[in-house]
């Protein structure tokens, strides 16, 4: 499966803003962003000219780092949304949000995107009570996404479960008591808090 390996925290500099990939580091004033808000590199705190093209290729970049794409699969996910009826740009944050690695990662099982695609490749998923080992699936209305036995009994999930406090999502439907997630619904722009203006990323591809 390719990935990126690098530091991811050169990542969020270059956007010149969080983007949570790496947990809780990302909310303490050890975060790279807090010490260094400019880009990476020699050249980080030069002055930079901002075409159009330059802040429509951000925007692009911006949600596949969010969501922990590459280009080529981002690019498959794009011809999908443009094939479909409706407003491209929300269709395809929408289908990015429909990632079982994202579902994990929003219903808090995972500290971060990273880690959620971790615990699916290894097979501590369940959906529909069916092992399911691939991040980029996409689940659907009324899907149930479980923990295997051996995921809630590891002491990484298990502290992830007890500390982390954020909000989850109205399109999921989380059972704290049984660590079960159930897909209420297809998520609406509206119920996405990703910092990303999906239409310039339509018009970047439009080109």
């Amino acid at each position: 499966m390719a990935r990126h390996t690098a530091a991811v925290c050169k990542l969020c500099r270059r956007e010149r803003m969080k983007l949570f990939l790496k947990g809780p580091k990302c909310e303490s004033m050890k975060c790279p962003v807090e010490r260094k808000p400019y880009p990476p590199g020699q050249h980080g705190r030069g002055r930079i000219r901002e075409s159009e093209y330059l802040i429509q290729l951000r925007e692009k970049q911006k949600a596949r780092r969010i969501y922990g794409v590459l280009e080529k699969q981002f690019r498959k996910m794009y011809a999908a949304a443009n094939s479909e009826d409706g407003i491209t740009g929300e269709i395809l944050l929408r289908m990015l949000e429909q990632r079982l690695d994202n579902a994990v990662f929003r219903a808090n099982f995972a500290a971060s995107r990273n880690q959620a695609r971790q615990l699916v490749r290894h097979g501590h998923i369940l959906v529909n009570a069916k092992r399911v080992t691939i991040p980029s699936y996409l689940v659907r209305k009324e899907d149930v996404i479980t923990l295997t036995d051996k995921a809630k009994a590891n002491i990484v999930v298990r502290h992830n479960l007890d500390t982390i406090t954020r909000s989850i999502p109205q399109w999921l439907d989380v059972k704290p008591d049984t660590h079960e997630v159930t897909v209420r619904e297809l998520p609406l722009r509206e119920q996405i808090d990703v910092p990303v203006r999906e239409q310039l990323i339509v018009e970047l591809y439009s080109k």
